[in-house]
């Protein structure tokens, strides 16, 4: 069975230290905006925002 072509990897950066620490999918089809999501960071060792990057 092929792979489904609607969900795609990305990766997430750090707001605070600018350090790229998850990757993470989505669906593209229904997300078509760049997510944020509130993640630890373990260098600022406290939740930050993490935004999609590209």
């Amino acid at each position: 069975m092929a792979r489904n072509d609607k969900r795609i990897a990305v990766t997430l950066e750090c707001q605070v230290c600018k350090r790229r620490n998850y990757i993470t999918k989505k669906n593209k089809i229904n997300d078509r905006e760049r997510i944020e999501l509130m993640k630890y960071c373990k260098w600022d060792r406290v939740h930050t925002a993490h935004k999609e990057t590209r």
